[in-house]
């Protein structure tokens, strides 16, 4: 019987993004699979990773209202200045 290659869960997090972005070669890939079959907090950090990409992606995008006429002008030009050194 062959033993399957282990991938550490430190290996896991090491490589997670060449992992999403499917950049690993495909035996790598495979144990990154076989991992995640059996870890699941591994599974669990995936999930999280997943869910850490959207909400920032999300958070540059474009606003599609208008800014509240309530809003203190104080907090519109500090959003401003941080906006324009970025």
């Amino acid at each position: 019987m062959t033993q399957h290659p282990r991938v550490t869960c430190r290996q896991f997090v090491e490589f997670l993004s060449d992992y999403l972005s499917d950049e690993l070669p495909a035996a790598t890939h495979q144990d990154f699979e076989w991992h995640l079959g059996r870890c699941p907090d591994c599974v669990r950090y995936l999930a999280t990773f997943k869910t850490t990409i959207t909400l920032c992606r999300k958070a540059f995008e474009p606003l599609d209202h208008e800014v509240p006429a309530d809003a203190p002008e104080e907090l519109i030009q500090a959003i401003l200045a941080a906006q324009r050194n970025l």
